[in-house]
């Protein structure tokens, strides 16, 4: 009896436990179904814009806004550098995911060329040309200075050094028969171009953006400006030399005080990565930027030029296989 009774108490013992550990486990089970889930790493992205009083870094910064907003798992910022030379620098050293740069140098960068001779980069890949880069040589109207040739012996401002202004400038020079030799070339970049022109310390200003550009309406707010036209000639002769450039019309009242339409070459903006960068992620980059231009066109006046249908344009390197498959879909 009495071992029968010890069986019974133990089977009894058991299943009491049991029953506990079943209610016990069921509040942690719950538990577990409430906790967060796991999140995916963040992917950051920089992208490298240029100079805060140039047209790239409010573009980029309206870029970085749109896909932190609309990418899932994506933390983008833009920072300031000195534009299309060193961004193409830092994207090959792989300090940025994404640059803008102008389509002339990419075209340098992946050919081993001008500035980027002996440092040819490799693996360079678009995701999409932008809007024409406008070469504006902007000038004091009390300078007097009506031509490119007339800049011979003055003080000019030709971008900053390794910038893609200022192989801008040195081609245009050239076309005229100029050289660095013949006048003083002073390497700033447009914020500090600006402020020397009205201060007088420079006679005249390269500068490559889509306008108009704040370093100019600067200027143009405290002086009556004037751009420097290149002649027809000029920009046949560099065309063939420079297949990038094309003619473009600065319009009349563009900027405060000038009124008359100023003719000159222009090259395109474009937004550039590495091959190496995740198709996926490049695919879903591409798509929020161009189904988000109104944000682009509020940015910078230079964003309402930004179209689906161009976006291949003028394309110097390989695209993007992500890009591309978002370009198919739109055909």
């Amino acid at each position: 009896m009495n071992g029968k009774l010890t069986k019974a108490i133990a089977l009894l013992t058991l299943v009491a436990v049991l029953v506990l550990a079943g209610c016990g486990s069921q509040p942690a089970k719950e538990e577990a179904k409430g906790q967060p889930q796991p999140q995916p790493a963040q992917k950051f992205v920089n992208i490298a814009t240029g100079g805060t009083a140039g047209t790239y870094y409010p573009l980029g910064g309206a870029m970085a806004e749109i896909l932190n907003k609309n990418v899932k798992g994506i933390n983008a910022t833009a920072q300031s550098t000195g534009a299309s030379v060193a961004n193409l620098n830092l994207l090959n050293e792989g300090k940025v995911e994404m640059a803008l740069v102008q389509n002339d140098i990419a075209f340098y960068a992946a050919q081993g060329a001008e500035m980027f001779k002996d440092k040819k980069i490799d693996g360079l890949a678009g995701i999409a040309t932008l809007y024409p880069e406008t070469i504006q040589i902007v000038t004091l109207a009390s300078k007097n200075i009506k031509s490119v040739a007339d800049l011979k012996g003055k003080k000019v401002a030709v971008g900053a050094a390794g910038s893609g202004t200022e192989a801008n400038a040195r081609q245009i020079l050239e076309a005229y028969g100029l050289s660095y030799k013949d006048l003083t070339a002073q390497y700033l970049n447009f914020a500090d171009a600006a402020s020397n022109l009205k201060d007088g310390n420079v006679d005249a200003a390269f500068v490559t953006a889509g306008f108009p550009t704040a370093a100019i309406q600067d200027v143009a707010a405290q002086h009556k400006i004037a751009l420097i036209p290149i002649a027809d000639d000029k920009i046949a002769a560099l065309a063939k030399k420079y297949p990038f450039y094309t003619k473009v019309v600065v319009p009349g009242k563009t900027y405060t005080s000038l009124d008359q339409d100023t003719v000159t070459v222009a090259v395109m903006a474009m937004l550039i990565t590495k091959k190496s960068l995740d198709q996926n992620l490049v695919y879903d980059m591409t798509k929020a930027i161009f189904t988000h231009l109104d944000r682009l066109a509020a940015a910078h006046a230079a964003g309402k030029l930004i179209q689906v249908k161009t976006a291949t344009n003028g394309m110097p390197v390989e695209l993007h296989p992500g890009a591309k498959k978002f370009f198919d879909e739109t055909k």
